[in-house]
């Protein structure tokens, strides 16, 4: 990775999230067993899931 995309990911943008009771303690407890922050966890599963879109999309196009 080069220093502007270091950079790109240190200016990292905030969100506000609304996750029911049980959800957050699903997801804390997942986190907890993984080593991370809550928030560390939310962001690597929602990078998994982009991925695999991407993966996904590309595989897709490649049947075509």
């Amino acid at each position: 990775m080069d220093t502007n995309d270091s950079k790109k990911e240190k200016d990292k943008k905030q969100v506000l999230l609304r996750l029911s009771p049980s959800l957050w303690k699903e997801l804390a407890a997942w986190a907890e067993d993984d080593f991370r922050s809550l928030n560390g966890q939310i962001e690597y599963l929602l990078t998994e899931c982009v991925r695999q879109r991407k993966k996904s999309k590309k595989d897709d196009t490649e049947k075509i």
